[in-house]
């Protein structure tokens, strides 16, 4: 079982968290925000790999600490679970409908961490979260990662929904793309034979 745990302490944030590549789907998350909960759970249902995670953040300041930590640490942990990488499927996409609204993710899982972020909100607040902080959330998911990572919202309005369908398509495309391909379960999936930045 591809399986990692990581800590995280600052003087703003302290975190753990133990995921499992090849779970069902099981969680057990308490951020301190409850908006956070239910997103990093839909990550956790739908890729498919458990999750448990610990945190606590100077929320009497705001919920930006917290938030960007925990996906470091989710980030960070789902590498150190790829191991060498070899026999991933890398590449996947998803699309994840939600009523009146459509979201893209595509992500590769090269190495080289990058993320293109569109998806706009009406609301500032869902919950008692702030509406930016989502892009933080994965941005910094996707450089602890590794990944390149491409979120887009076709449409919608319902701002609820956008995001959870955010969420959703992450998580499914993440799914398949750390998926071990039985084809080539022996190979790193890169012409170079190995996966990162230049060097």
């Amino acid at each position: 079982m591809r399986t990692a745990s990581c800590e995280r302490k600052t003087k703003e944030t302290e975190i753990s968290v133990t995921v499992n590549l090849d779970g069902t789907g099981t969680y057990d998350v308490h951020t301190g925000i409850g908006f956070l909960d239910h997103m990093i759970e839909q990550l956790s249902r739908h890729s498919l790999m458990d999750i448990t995670l610990r945190a606590k953040g100077d929320l009497h300041i705001d919920g930006h600490h917290t938030t960007e930590d925990c996906g470091i640490v989710i980030g960070t942990a789902i590498k150190k679970a790829l191991g060498d990488m070899k026999g991933i499927t890398r590449y996947a996409s998803a699309y994840i409908p939600m009523d009146e609204t459509l979201t893209r993710a595509a992500i590769d899982i090269s190495g080289r961490p990058f993320i293109v972020w569109k998806v706009d909100f009406s609301r500032d607040k869902i919950g008692e979260m702030d509406t930016e902080l989502f892009e933080e959330f994965f941005r910094a998911f996707a450089f602890a990662a590794g990944v390149t990572l491409h979120v887009e919202n076709l449409y919608g309005v319902n701002n609820h929904h956008i995001i959870e369908s955010s969420f959703k398509a992450v998580a499914r495309a993440l799914r398949v793309a750390t998926e071990v391909d039985p084809r080539k379960a022996d190979a790193v999936p890169s012409t170079k034979g190995t996966l990162g930045g230049s060097l």
